[in-house]
């Protein structure tokens, strides 16, 4: 008989996964992880370091189970994951991402905010492979976020368009009026939003965690806070944490005309009446000159908005009108009316 050699056989590491956007959309398409039947012992930093190490581990089942436990520990794991992403791993680096993704659909709003701070550092890595990953994780989720966001948000009563502000910024505004049935748990729907310039709460009591939740904005321009009952001190922390942005406070009054911004005139020529609005009501014209509003001098329509925002609804005014003085031919007439003002809707 012929011998047979028989060959030692090679132990076969399990593959791993395929790396790049396409482990990101399958974890995204599929619901990420499978779910866990029981929550892990409580977290600390030994288990967490084991966890680590077994995301590289041979067993296919060994990876699965540190992956879980990792999830599940929120917040003490995420700087062990960053740390280990810089290793060079790539099967521990889309592992950890994978992680992360989970993270940041957490009930926690702060370990949300962090996982989400982390990919965001992870998306600009010198590593090519793990900045995409990271890249295409942050766009999958902000996307989704911003879709599900925008309809809670508008379902509410929330008005939410698009469009350029006074500095030329294109971006998303949102008004809250009246018709807004929400809290201000639904108002930190609004970070996710991407990008929004212009946010307007008209007659809409704002509590501290409303104001928390404007703090968060990042990116936008001009806030409006008409009739919110919102106190100096909650203004000076919202003011600091929004430095670039106008923020206009007023008490909630409301006139209802337009006029021209910064014309320069003598008094505020009105251009616009609003139908059925306290000016309307007092029989106020376009064309009409504001010269004084209860005595004080109004040199431009700002001072208008200014003086008419330290009132609230309900509460009268006496303007002191000039007619006619923008038709050459025409005599002026100057007459005072006193008018009740109506609120923001």
């Amino acid at each position: 008989m012929r011998a047979v050699t028989i060959l030692p056989v090679a132990r076969i590491r399990p593959r791993r996964f395929a790396l790049g956007a396409a482990i990101v959309m399958q974890v995204v398409a599929f619901g990420g992880m499978p779910p866990r039947a029981e929550p892990p012992p409580a977290a600390d930093a030994d288990r967490i370091a084991g966890w680590i190490d077994q995301l590289a581990a041979e067993q296919f089942a060994q990876r699965e189970a540190a992956t879980r436990s990792l999830a599940a520990a929120g917040p003490a794991a995420i700087a062990p994951l960053r740390a280990a992403v810089a290793q060079g791993d790539l099967e521990v680096s889309s592992r950890a991402i994978e992680i992360l993704r989970e993270m940041l659909s957490a009930a926690d709003a702060d370990l949300a905010s962090v996982a989400e701070q982390t990919l965001e550092s992870l998306a600009e890595a010198a590593d090519p492979a793990v900045a995409g990953m990271a890249e295409a994780t942050l766009g999958f989720h902000t996307l989704g976020l911003a879709e599900a966001a925008r309809a809670r948000l508008e379902a509410l009563g929330g008005i939410i368009t698009e469009g350029p502000v006074p500095t030329g910024q294109r971006g998303l505004h949102a008004v809250f009026n009246a018709s807004w049935t929400g809290t201000s748990e639904d108002l930190r729907l609004l970070a996710r939003l991407r990008p929004i310039v212009h946010v307007g709460l008209h007659g809409v009591r704002l509590d501290e965690a409303g104001v928390a939740a404007l703090g968060r904005l990042r990116g936008v321009q001009q806030v409006q806070l008409y009739g919110t009952g919102v106190g100096d001190a909650a203004l000076a922390v919202l003011a600091e944490k929004l430095p670039d942005a106008k923020i206009d406070v007023r008490k909630g009054g409301k006139l209802g005309v337009a006029g021209q911004a910064g014309a320069g005139l003598l008094g505020c020529m009105i251009t616009h009446v609003q139908d059925g609005s306290a000016a309307a009501r007092a029989g106020l014209q376009a064309g009409d000159m504001v010269r004084h509003i209860d005595g004080q001098p109004v040199d431009n329509f700002e001072t208008l908005t200014e003086l008419v925002g330290r009132r609230g609804p309900g509460e009268k005014i006496e303007l002191d009108i000039e007619r006619g003085t923008a038709q050459p031919a025409g005599e002026a007439q100057r007459f005072k009316r006193i008018v009740e003002l109506g609120g923001w809707e």
